[in-house]
């Protein structure tokens, strides 16, 4: 299984000002092609923070780190500089990288949103990546994505604006998805119970995943309330899709058998959660 980081880059993460959506999302997107999300954090606009959680983060050789934020023209966008020091790389000016940017200035000139195209060195900053890396198309900003390799580890460098960063995941981030994951397979099952209290389905979801280690199996606790109806996750990723579905089939078997025994009742199941 693929295993994955998250960073997410931005003072204003930190100060709360700003809702990390980004990390959330990017979780359900790469579980969704059978990865593992080990780790996710925040840190700081600082190059001291970044650097340390990079090189962090490297010593764990995962096979793919994402990160998100910092890419922008303005002082306080480190990621870039900061990536380049903590693998010791030279930052250079990218051509692909300042053909994108100046493409992307042409148009929003020519529709009026900015006064002009002019590369300033505001703009020229996006296209200094670190020696070695390659810049991903913005369909959506100004801002390239980034991506290189340092040993088996995979960094990819998206922004921090939602909508920039979701438009390059779904286009020039896809292929490198292809080559990291393959044609994996991921399905998520989710139960719901007409049980309001998580403890009276902690014997039977606990056993159910002991004896079906293969798929994740977890209650989702809510406030006690009236009408409460918890839900139960079954979730697996393979290379095999009949596998998989038989996996959760069984494990499906078993939790609903042990449920009713204990006079619980599986009121529905909703795929893909």
């Amino acid at each position: 299984m693929t295993s994955v980081e998250i960073i997410a880059i931005g003072n204003e993460l930190l100060l709360g000002d700003v809702l990390d959506t980004n990390t959330h999302w990017l979780c359900r997107q790469l579980s969704g092609r059978g990865g593992c999300v080990q780790r996710g954090a925040m840190v700081p606009d600082d190059p001291q923070a970044i650097a340390e959680a990079l090189e962090a983060t490297l010593c764990r050789q995962p096979d793919l780190v994402v990160l998100t934020g910092g890419l922008g023209p303005t002082a306080d966008d480190l990621t870039l500089a900061s990536l380049a020091t903590a693998m010791g790389r030279p930052l250079e000016l990218n051509e692909r990288a300042l053909a994108m940017v100046q493409a992307t200035y042409e148009q929003l000139a020519d529709i009026g949103l900015v006064l002009d195209a002019a590369l300033t060195e505001e703009r020229r900053k996006m296209a200094y990546l670190p020696q070695g890396a390659e810049p991903l198309h913005n369909p959506v900003g100004a801002a390239p994505g980034v991506t290189l390799r340092e040993g088996r580890t995979v960094l990819v460098c998206l922004p921090g604006v939602p909508a920039e960063l979701k438009g390059i995941f779904d286009s020039s981030f896809q292929p490198l998805l292809q080559d990291l994951f393959g044609d994996r397979v991921f399905l998520e099952r989710v139960l719901v119970t007409d049980c309001g209290d998580e403890s009276d389905l902690a014997p039977v979801v606990d056993r159910v995943a002991a004896e079906h280690p293969q798929v994740y199996v977890k209650s989702r606790a809510k406030p006690y309330a009236e009408g409460v109806h918890l839900r139960i996750t079954l979730s697996l990723s393979g290379s095999d899709p009949q596998a998989v579905v038989a996996a959760i089939d069984a494990t499906d078997r078993d939790l609903t058998a042990g449920l009713a025994a204990a006079g619980i009742a599986v009121l529905e199941r909703v795929e893909g959660g």
